[in-house]
């Protein structure tokens, strides 16, 4: 029987460790930060910086409790961004598994390197050639894992649950756990770590009609809310897509899946946001085992995820395109080196998947090199004056199986306007976001918008070029 100390254990709730852990490391934060750049001052003999990256799948960014949501528990994501910071523009460039992760780990567009190679350019093949103990657990999805590449692999993706040795099963996000947990007891006591924690979940089983699969002690959450509906989930919204979107198209095959009956929103949305709240306590424990170790306060932590997620909106399902749901996803980076003054802030600058790669280098001592295309964001709290930052980015997605099925999109994103383009069928787009932030009503024919249309056609070939 599920017991209520199982649901406060499943969500960290009843952790005290890790809440205590978290108060304490807010003291020792408030000595780091004494100067403003405690990096430029840290001592000769100072450890090299330790990195963990957790990150999740198919979840965006307004699927944290910390961003507003008012259903999904998510407390231990939470307290990190109290003693870290939230970018609450960051953005993928590609919003699909297998891309965004390639670009999370060479820092480049998919149009600048299709795929991993060189390793020696990736950031987990950098590090182990600088000495440090690296490890990689969950999934991949860049082909066959390369297992000798790594000093701690554990690779495994597409289910829910797993037969476990000896009998029974175990959930993929307690495998996850304790294969990170592994890695983090096992490690070298006298090398530098680097972990990608990549989760699975909430990725749904798309060949299973269940779709979402989450312990058996979640169930008791979210039994008795109801999930609120997005105001552009609606047939209307369907309609206002491009005419080339049709039944065949597999975010609305997927969304009759999910999403089709009000009976199966509320089940399949209950079940993903179980599945989040598994994975948050997963990161509360890793969290709490960096503190346990004594290395939290020389660790970089890093929470993201490889794309956005349509929950229903525009009559879709999964990802790919360029709305807003697709592209935006969490970003909550918890640095040693953060002064006091900027813990717990947010920042609105647009920092995307390829920047993490450069980051994480620069954190570790390491140039990034010159074919990453991303950008260091510590500056953007470590600096005393805020650098010139990009205020627009170029987005990407191929076809897949076929332009009915999924076809190719393109974007050149900014905060208050976006222009899309579909290269197959030659349609633009153009909506205001200030006024539109949904994308429901498309300006690209309006001869009020003539010019801005003229003028955002120009630069988005500019910056497709600069990406190539």
């Amino acid at each position: 029987m599920n017991t209520r100390r199982d649901f406060l254990r499943l969500v960290g709730m009843g952790t005290a460790s890790l809440v205590t852990g978290f108060l304490g490391l807010g003291q020792a934060y408030k000595a780091l930060a004494k100067s403003p750049t405690a990096a430029s001052t840290a001592p000769a003999d100072k450890p090299m910086m330790n990195i963990v990256v957790l990150y999740a799948d198919d979840w965006r960014n307004d699927t944290l409790g910390v961003a507003g949501n008012p259903v999904v528990q998510t407390p231990n994501l939470d307290r990190l961004a109290g003693v870290g910071m939230r970018f609450t523009q960051n953005c993928v460039t590609t919003s699909i598994c297998m891309v965004s992760r390639a670009c999370l780990f060479t820092g480049t567009w998919m149009a600048r390197r299709k795929g991993l190679n060189p390793w020696n350019e990736t950031y987990p093949g950098l590090l182990r050639a600088s000495g440090y103990h690296v490890g990689h657990v969950g999934k991949w999805h860049n082909g066959a894992f390369p297992a000798d590449k790594f000093d701690f692999g554990r690779s495994y993706f597409g289910s829910h649950w797993y037969p476990r040795k000896g009998g029974g099963k175990i959930h993929v996000t307690q495998r996850n756990e304790d294969d990170a947990l592994e890695f983090l007891r096992t490690r070298p006591a006298d090398k530098p770590f680097c972990l990608t924690l990549a989760f699975f979940a909430p990725h749904a089983e798309d060949g299973n009609v269940l779709q979402y699969r989450p312990q058996p002690q979640s169930m008791e959450l979210y039994k008795d809310i109801t999930v609120p509906v997005p105001p552009n989930a609606t047939e209307e919204s369907w309609k206002r897509l491009p005419s080339f979107f049709n039944e065949k198209n597999v975010g609305r095959v997927r969304w009759h899946w999910r999403f089709d009956t009000p009976e199966k929103y509320q089940t399949i949305m209950k079940n993903y946001y179980r599945l989040a709240t598994e994975v948050d306590a997963v990161c509360g424990r890793v969290l709490d085992e960096l503190k346990k170790q004594g290395v939290l306060d020389n660790t970089l932590v890093i929470f993201t995820t490889d794309n956005g997620y349509y929950h229903a909106e525009h009559g879709l399902a999964d990802k790919w395109y360029p709305h807003q749901e697709s592209i935006r996803v969490p970003l909550i980076i918890h640095d040693p080196r953060m002064p006091a003054k900027k813990r717990g802030k947010t920042n609105d600058d647009f920092t995307l998947n390829v920047d993490l790669a450069p980051t994480i280098l620069a954190a570790a001592g390491r140039p990034a090199p010159a074919a990453m295309q991303g950008r260091d964001i510590a500056p953007l709290y470590l600096a005393a004056d805020k650098p010139a930052w990009r205020t627009e980015f170029f987005y990407e997605h191929p076809t897949c199986g076929s332009a009915d099925k999924i076809p190719a999109s393109e974007a050149l994103v900014r905060k208050d306007w976006k222009y899309f383009y579909w290269p197959e069928q030659k349609v633009e787009q153009l909506f205001d976001l200030r006024s539109d932030p949904r994308e429901e009503n498309d300006l690209a024919a309006d001869p009020a918008q003539a010019k801005r249309l003229a003028e955002m056609r120009k630069r988005f070939s500019q910056l497709k070029a600069e990406a190539r």
